[in-house]
């Protein structure tokens, strides 16, 4: 390992200096890509295991039980499939120079939002605003 990356590997990003300067782009590229690599080898073990569990239970409880097992695996596995394409659109706008801006606002987002939820496209306060016109719509 050479001495840039692993003071790369310590490096947060901070209000102390430009938004979205390279350093950070670098940051949070790495750690999309990190997260989606552990979604895909989760993935992977997943179908491994499904594939190989081809058991035939002849108790109707424990075949309803691994039928439910199965089915709540490829609801997750489902979630995390969209959850990797927001994962691409997030990498797709760095490379853009629109990640860590606002969609609705153009603000920058914090940066503390960013590194608990990278994906994120709104600003904290947008996003509130966004669920409360939700919860309107739901309640209609």
């Amino acid at each position: 390992m050479n001495i840039e990356s692993s003071i790369d590997a310590e490096y947060t990003p901070s209000d102390d200096e430009p938004f979205m300067n390279e350093r950070q782009k670098a940051y949070f590229r790495n750690k999309l890509i990190g997260w989606k690599e552990s979604i895909l080898n989760e993935s992977r073990e997943t179908l491994v295991a499904m594939q190989e569990d081809t058991t035939n239970l002849p108790d109707m409880t424990d075949r309803a039980s691994a039928e439910t097992d199965r089915a709540l695996e490829l609801r997750t596995r489902d979630r995390q499939r969209k959850l990797i394409s927001k994962i691409d659109a997030a990498l797709r706008r760095i490379e853009d120079g629109s990640y860590g801006y606002c969609e609705e606002t153009g603000e920058p987002i914090s940066l503390k939002r960013l590194d608990a939820r990278p994906i994120a496209t709104l600003s904290l306060e947008a996003q509130e605003k966004h669920e409360r016109r939700e919860k309107v719509h739901r309640d209609d």
